[in-house]
């Protein structure tokens, strides 16, 4: 849209700046008025503004003479004695007028009485322009004055001398021949006809063009535009128009005892002095039919406007005014046409001159006041007619700058806005409310005219405002292709639309309040909704975190913070509190949508970790030696990618790194986690490697063999449950290797967690105090590394001891004879295994691999003495090479200082230690201590037959499945009756 107003600011009147509207210049007031064509409709005949002026100078010089029946009275022009002092110069040549004392037309123009009128308006007067800064004050004669009103008139309407003269002497003359008749009870054309000829003109030409001009008169007010409605078979009205058809091919003759005047007089007159009722009235009506007397009258009122001043309202306008209204009677003007035709002329002047006049705007808007009242006290339908003309030319012409006002004003020009606005939403409100029957229809709603226009105006201005940014930042955007780093055009939009919001807050918002309450707040309620719908076009194509989705996601949600401040702000007055307003602006989420897309981030990263740990942990050999840590290159590479993947997630250009950071943590640890329980997966658990116990059974005395109840089972060749195993991933090294991968994966987590920390610091998004709320650990991986350590030291003890070492335990140990089966075997076998570990498993966890290793040796020698097969039979006499074997085991262990503490293997073979005085017992003793135990297990009713009690593999010198066990293998006459008598176990094999 083009702009209305351009150039510097207002009040600049050195002419350096103009202010005016594009399409025209304050040098070109015709093309000015082109653009704002005439309300009161076409007159249908050929009429020049000159013509029109010309008719209504006739009429006000008429209408102006004294009241009742004084004479006119012709007073050369150099006879003329002006009343003020002050105003001596006149014009020489002669013309007709008024008595002097008497007459309206002779009233002199006195300072006192000049700026009245002005002054009662709120409007500077042309004199106090004319000294306004940056004027030409050079000291020079001041130009003269004409010295009464209608001398004032004639010069601002442009009527040369000789027309002024001709008229007044036609005046005269018709005053002469009519004595004592009314001014209203003439045909003003008719009578000029009638009066002058071709010689009372300097040429031919002027008199064919006088002549054509009143018959065009004539036509208009009694043919074309009547007062009273013309019926198609009217007489009078066809004479007229054959009468004018052939003036227009031959002239008329209108001396006074033409047959053709007469003609013309007698058609003129039946036709003027018509009345509503069809009789006839001594009033005459042919200049008072709408619009041709709306036109007459607008020339009239356009002489109170300087024609020397760049149209600035005459100091004397007061006196013009009280001899334009002496015209009413003549042209059926009454005051609601009369505010009407005024404010319409005010108004035109404005765009005439250039627009840079505001006191006619601010006039304008002040007459618009009494149009309203005007248009609430009648209905009458031709009044409403031309009220809606006019207004809706008025609101069309304020609507253009108002539905675009960003580009119709600025800070050098916003002194109009107000002025605009009022008179657009003052003709709004008038054509609705007093016009519009749908209004009628809706009135108990109270539809507020203003408050909807205006934020129709603030809608529309701050769409098109919005458009023209968007295309803006899109050329901003191209023309920066050739930088490293385009910045996104929604990054752009965004600065540009938070700018556009603050100038419409502090320029605009407060003039549109008057009318709006809430007009910064749907300003920027649309500015969102129009960002809003970008956004979504550009989230809809998002499928990844980039950096221009992040730099427009940040954009977009500062926006929306300053946007909803602008709103918040705006109606905390309001009876809502702005509640109406929030709900039109949908939150953007921004910030939820990069949480989503740092989401998707984290999920595609970890998924990636996840592929590589189940790829490389497959093709993982657990070499030890691989590096200095002795644990799997894998660990120390999925430490590095999990460290690379952090730095990289405090790198993203996000605000919220401390809120999205716990999300972030729970897939690494369980990533971390899935790594650490890969480690130990398939190394088996310590019950993998523990052999099934034997059924009891009881021994035949000297025989050395076992009597079983089931079938015999070759024990001796018995192995683990276990199956075979490749050596290559779960042999002893590379069960060590796990041990120190879990070790390590632990001991790194501290530092991924203390780099963390730092990160997180160092962010904007994130506060000291923040940052300390934030739970950072890898709580799922430390105890998958704690539980894998201990399920691996575990296995590798169990494994040794049952699985490699098996055939010097459970196969051989005190098979037979007890005293040429003993331990020192399984000793010397040992040795290596220990020296495996030690060069092997890192010194913080050798200790525990050692102290399982123990535990594992314990409880295979417990299981050789309790539940060690039918091979294995002892005598009290045993005892005591059983106690000197577990003294050997524990002084392996203890290596002479070198090994495990003392405590530690104390306490490791505690269990041994409890049950070996069995082994040492008499055999009743056993007996005696057994039926004790089970009836204080089972109750005395147990008494009378003995229950066979649970395997627990608890062994327990206060356990009654412990002591029956030894008995099982006492060989002795007294184990084997009490065994036979009581659970009736077989002797032979």
């Amino acid at each position: 849209m083009a702009r209305l107003f351009k150039g510097g600011s207002l009040g600049d009147t050195n002419g350096s700046s103009t202010l005016c509207f594009s399409s025209f210049s304050s040098s070109m007031p015709t093309a000015a008025a082109a653009d704002l064509p005439s309300p009161f409709g076409h007159l249908g005949v050929s009429l020049s503004d000159a013509d029109l002026r010309e008719t209504a100078y006739e009429i006000f010089v008429a209408a102006s003479r004294t009241t009742g029946a004084k004479p006119l009275t012709y007073i050369p022009q150099s006879e003329r004695t002006p009343t003020s002092a002050d105003r001596s110069s006149s014009s020489s040549s002669s013309s007709l007028s008024f008595s002097p004392s008497p007459s309206s037309l002779q009233r002199s123009l006195t300072s006192t009485a000049a700026s009245k009128m002005k002054k009662a308006l709120g409007l500077k007067s042309s004199s106090s322009k004319k000294g306004s800064p940056g004027k030409d004050s050079t000291p020079s004669k001041p130009p003269k004055k004409p010295a009464t009103v209608g001398e004032l008139v004639r010069l601002q309407m442009g009527v040369s001398e000789q027309a002024d003269s001709r008229i007044r002497k036609g005046l005269l003359r018709i005053a002469a021949g009519q004595l004592g008749k009314r001014v209203d009870s003439m045909v003003l054309p008719l009578e000029f006809l009638q009066q002058f000829k071709a010689s009372d003109f300097p040429n031919h030409q002027e008199y064919e063009a006088w002549q054509s001009r009143n018959l065009k008169v004539l036509e208009a007010g009694l043919l074309v535009h009547p007062r009273f409605p013309l019926e198609r078979s009217d007489a009078a009205s066809q004479r007229l128009r054959q009468i004018l058809r052939g003036a227009s091919e031959k002239m008329l003759e209108t001396g006074k005892n033409s047959e053709s005047m007469q003609v013309l007089r007698s058609a003129v007159m039946s036709l003027a002095c018509r009345s509503p009722d069809r009789s006839t009235s001594d009033f005459c009506h042919w200049a008072d039919g709408l619009p041709l007397n709306l036109y007459l009258y607008q020339m009239l009122l356009e002489s109170c406007f300087d024609v020397s001043e760049d149209g600035s309202i005459l100091e004397e306008i007061e006196e013009v005014l009280e001899l334009v209204k002496k015209t009413w009677v003549i042209l059926g003007i009454n005051q609601m046409l009369h505010n009407l035709c005024f404010t319409w002329v005010l108004f035109h002047r404005f765009i005439m001159t250039g627009q840079v006049d505001i006191d006619l705007l601010l006039e304008a808007d002040n007459h618009m006041a009494d149009v309203a009242k005007d248009a609430k006290a009648t209905k009458d339908p031709e009044y409403s007619k031309i009220l809606s003309s006019t207004l809706s030319s008025i609101l069309s012409w304020a609507e253009k700058r108002l539905l675009a006002y960003h580009d119709t004003f600025n800070a050098s020009n916003i002194e109009f806005m107000q002025s605009i606005v009022s008179l657009g939403v003052s003709a709004a409100k008038i054509l609705v409310e007093d016009i519009s029957n749908e209004y009628r229809r809706k009135r108990r709603e109270e539809v507020d005219v203003a408050r909807a226009r205006v934020e129709t105006y603030i809608r529309s201005s701050l769409r098109t405002a919005f458009a023209q940014k968007m295309e803006q930042a899109d050329s901003s955007r191209r023309s920066s292709k050739n930088q490293s780093t385009p910045t996104p055009v929604l990054s752009i939009l965004a600065k540009d639309i938070g700018e556009l919001a603050s100038k419409e807050k502090e320029l605009f918002s407060p003039i549109l309040k008057k009318w709006h309450p809430l007009a910064a707040g749907v300003a920027v309620a649309t500015l969102h909704s129009c960002y809003g719908n970008e956004l979504k076009q550009f989230i809809s194509g998002v499928a990844e975190l980039t950096p221009d989705s992040v730099q427009v996601l940040k954009a977009a949600d500062k926006l929306e913070k300053d946007l909803v401040h602008i709103a918040v702000e705006d109606s905390v007055d309001s009876e809502d509190g702005g509640k109406s307003l929030i709900r039109e602006m949908p939150p953007y989420e921004a910030e939820s949508t990069i949480a989503n897309l740092v989401k998707v981030w984290i999920k595609t990263r970890v998924d990636r970790l996840k592929e590589w740990v189940d790829r490389n942990l497959q093709q993982e050999n657990w070499s030890p030696g691989a590096n200095r840590e002795n644990c799997a290159p894998s660990a120390t590479e999925v430490l590095r990618i999990i460290n690379e993947t952090l730095d990289a997630y405090f790198q993203l250009p996000i605000p919220m790194h401390p809120a999205l950071l716990p999300d972030l943590l729970i897939e690494l640890d369980k990533s971390l986690q899935h790594y650490a329980l890969k480690v130990k997966s398939g190394c088996g658990t310590r019950s993998s490697f523990m052999p099934a116990l034997p059924a009891l059974t009881r021994c035949d005395v000297g025989s050395k063999l076992w009597k079983k109840k089931e079938k015999p089972q070759n024990l001796p060749k018995r192995r683990s449950q276990v199956g075979s195993r490749d050596s290559n991933s779960f042999g002893l090294p590379q069960l060590c290797v796990r041990m120190n991968t879990l070790h390590y994966i632990r001991t790194e987590l501290e530092s991924l967690e203390k780099k963390t920390i730092t990160s997180l610091r160092n962010v904007e998004s994130a506060q000291s105090d923040i940052a300390n709320g934030v739970h950072i650990s890898f709580d799922l991986t430390l105890a998958a590394c704690q539980e894998g350590i201990q399920q691996l030291c575990e296995t590798t003890a169990y494994k040794a001891i049952f699985q490699d070492l098996s055939h010097v335990l459970w196969d051989a140990l005190y098979i037979g004879e007890t005293a040429a089966s003993r331990i020192d075997v399984f000793i010397k076998e040992l040795d290596p295994t220990l020296e495996t570990i030690s060069s092997t498993v890192h010194d913080k966890i050798r200790n525990r691999v050692v102290t399982a290793l123990m535990k594992a040796s314990c409880d295979g020698f417990l299981l050789v003495l309790l539940a060690g097969g039918p091979h294995r039979v002892f005598s009290r006499q045993d005892s005591q090479i059983i106690e000197e074997d577990f003294r050997s085991l524990k002084d392996m262990y203890l290596a002479d200082g070198d090994g495990l503490p003392q405590e530690i293997v104390e306490k490791a073979s505690s269990q041994v230690k409890n049950v070996l005085p069995l082994f040492h017992a008499d055999t009743e003793t056993l007996v005696e201590r057994f039926k004790r135990l089970i009836t204080e297990t089972f109750g005395a009713s147990a008494k009378s037959r003995y229950p066979l009690p649970p395997t627990t593999g608890n062994w327990n010198p206060m356990e009654a499945n412990t002591v029956l066990r030894v008995l099982c293998h006492r060989n002795d006459d007294a184990a084997t009756k009490f065994l036979k008598k009581t659970y009736n176990l077989p002797k032979k094999l």
